[in-house]
């Protein structure tokens, strides 16, 4: 049972506070809010509040810029290069979506390059926020090697998250949004502070065995889902969000890090489609056969990714989202001492 309930609104203007108490400018604190709070408004926790002591953390190590002004660069091919100037990537993608989206219904299909910013946050805000404009997209980044390669024992990849969208007209788009790990680095800190095991086949301990123990875990490496599927999966992110935009990848990222306390600074690889481009001349209508395939999934008992997560916002934008009174006294605790509460 909840202790608390706030509306997104208030939370979001509260989380502003924490982040502008922090030091963060207006520009970056309303951007993390947003990201945080669409997170906890989802019933996403890896992903919700439980993420600002790790920015405030990370802010306090000076490992991100507070007040960076991203800089948009485009000219007249599909490649839009945002550079975030060493600030968190959300700002930065605010600041180039409109110009992705300009450029992909003039050529059908574009790419935007967030390049030097720090990340933390799940990729379905971002990937929602294109689908609103009409367009399909996918988004990746790397992370810090944390997650060991398939058949490997030591920490070599990220959780190297992918996520991708497609609009529907009249109702929430067709989205999914995952670790190429078993489970997000955050899930294994909620079992750890919750002080349950882990399911088995997430993790091996530092010596390679198995283990479910979340401490060990964390000391050792996560694992990525479906095996070598998974495996060769992130190693393409690898490559696409890190090497071929100029970017670090995992190993690099946690080199330069020096901790996996704090969040990772690398780069993001956003493409947009327009359906209606890829489609032209040829018969129907894209969106109206998207829904043919979607009733065909959902006629067979079978659920659409992000289902339980537009249920809960629908019920958190009427109702609130409930908090515990240990996150509402953690969450008054950070406005209160702001980077000296961690």
């Amino acid at each position: 049972m909840a202790d608390t309930t706030l509306f997104h609104d208030d939370l979001t203007a509260m989380v502003i506070r924490i982040f502008q108490g922090a030091g963060l400018s207006p520009l970056n604190a309303a951007a993390l809010a947003r990201v945080i709070v669409a997170g906890e408004g989802d019933a996403c926790k890896s992903h919700g509040i439980y993420r600002i002591e790790g920015c405030l953390r990370t802010i306090k190590a000076g490992k991100v810029v507070p007040d960076a002004v991203p800089q948009v660069h485009h000219d007249d091919s599909a490649v839009v290069r945002v550079n975030a100037g060493g600030g968190f990537s959300n700002a930065a993608f605010e600041a180039g979506a409109p110009v992705l989206a300009e450029r992909c219904r003039t050529t059908g299909i574009a790419a935007m390059v967030i390049n030097d910013c720090t990340h933390f946050a799940a990729l379905w805000p971002e990937i929602e926020a294109l689908t609103e404009m009409g367009l399909a997209a996918m988004a990746m980044c790397p992370s810090y090697a944390s997650v060991a390669p398939s058949g490997g024992t030591d920490p070599l990849m990220g959780t190297n998250p992918f996520a991708f969208g497609w609009p529907r007209e009249g109702g929430d788009p067709y989205v999914f949004d995952f670790a190429t790990s078993v489970a997000a680095r955050g899930e294994i800190e909620l079992h750890r502070r919750a002080g349950t095991p882990l399911p088995e086949g997430w993790a091996i301990a530092p010596d390679g065995s198995p283990t479910t123990d979340p401490e060990a875990a964390l000391a050792g490496a996560m694992l990525p889902f479906g095996g070598h599927k998974g495996s060769a999966i992130s190693t393409m992110i690898e490559l696409l969000a890190g090497v071929m935009i100029g970017d670090l990848t995992s190993p690099e990222a946690r080199d330069a890090l020096g901790s996996l306390t704090l969040a990772p600074a690398h780069g993001e690889l956003i493409i947009a489609f327009d359906p209606k481009t890829f489609a032209a001349g040829r018969p129907g209508d894209p969106f109206a056969r998207a829904e043919t395939l979607f009733d065909a999934i959902t006629g067979q008992g079978a659920r659409l990714p992000s289902q339980r997560r537009f249920k809960a916002r629908a019920e958190t934008r009427a109702k609130g989202i409930p908090l515990t009174d240990a996150e509402m006294r953690s969450l008054e605790r950070l406005l209160a001492e702001g980077l000296n509460a961690v």
